[in-house]
């Protein structure tokens, strides 16, 4: 990377706005930075890497362009560490954004064009009368299998926690994932990633991020529990993953987990660091393909002006 030049191209027409998505109420959910208005166009890559890193939550995305451009507002993603083609919560939080602040208008649908293509953010009432966002994500690829004495070394788990009637499998929507099938919420809470371990294992694997889960959860009306592990993105934790999500959604339908391929469920995720969320799931089988669906609230927390 070339050396950051100090002349960033900011003025005071340059906002950004922190919203909390995944969330019940403010302060749970995954936290995001998104940065938009005038001159974000003109951000370098390395620029945009700087804003992340010194707004240092697990992703910062940047709006440049206050138009539509084939349809979609182009919005990029970025990690403390690098920028991501896709990432969930990113997505929902941004779309909320560019209705809120942008738009300024009810809408039933805003398109993204993010670098894995076109994503589609609808928003629909429930029957507790809250908004959801609605983001349906690529149809999943499923890749390489992983031994259980493996990821037990990574993870200080043992053989017996991993509920072995399921592959332990990356899953992609867009980013690979290495689902993890685990019996109780008592493997998910004592799970923790051996760092040296896991920076060995990551060397034979494309799939970076390890997303676990178990059927046993914090309340009776949700259905499973979840963790999402990425230090190689500079996240130790993520209390909500969107993507990771859609592609447990596709696992789930391939594997009939729940007795078929339909899915409609919600996930906790983020209580093991005090980020309780909640993510609602839907998939199903259609032909050849795993339609998928990953849904959840947002909650604006800030906004202010970068100078």
């Amino acid at each position: 990377m070339k050396e950051f030049d100090s002349k960033i191209h900011i003025t005071k027409s340059m906002k950004f706005s922190i919203v909390d998505v995944f969330a019940e109420t403010k302060y749970t959910g995954n936290q995001l930075a998104v940065i938009w208005g005038e001159r974000v166009e003109l951000l370098s890559e390395e620029e945009m890497l700087k804003i992340a890193q010194e707004m240092n939550y697990s992703e910062t995305t940047f709006i440049s362009a206050s138009e539509p451009e084939n349809g979609g507002y182009p919005v990029r993603i970025f990690t403390p560490k690098r920028e991501l083609p896709f990432a969930g919560h990113p997505t929902l939080g941004t779309a909320y954004i560019i209705q809120q602040e942008i738009i300024k208008n009810s809408v039933e649908q805003v398109i993204l064009n993010l670098a894995v293509g076109q994503i589609p953010v609808t928003w629909k009432i429930s029957e507790e009368g809250k908004q959801i966002l609605w983001m349906r994500q690529n149809s999943p690829e499923f890749t390489q299998s992983y031994d259980q004495e493996i990821l037990a070394s990574v993870l200080n788990l043992e053989p017996s926690d991993f509920d072995d009637r399921y592959p332990i499998q990356a899953v992609s929507t867009g980013i690979p994932f290495i689902i993890v099938p685990l019996k109780t919420q008592s493997a998910l809470k004592k799970a923790k990633v051996n760092l040296e371990r896991y920076a060995e294992f990551i060397q034979t694997t494309t799939a970076k991020e390890i997303f676990i889960f178990c059927p046993e959860t914090h309340h009776p009306n949700n259905h499973l529990c979840a963790r999402m592990f990425a230090p190689a993105l500079g996240v130790p934790e993520d209390p909500a993953t969107g993507s990771a999500n859609g592609c447990l959604a596709g696992y789930l339908s391939n594997y009939d987990y729940f007795g078929s391929d339909q899915v409609d469920i919600r996930v906790e995720q983020g209580y093991e660091i005090d980020r309780p969320s909640l993510l609602l799931l839907k998939s199903q089988k259609i032909g050849d393909f795993i339609q998928v669906e990953v849904g959840g609230t947002v909650v604006k927390v800030a906004e202010g002006i970068l100078v």
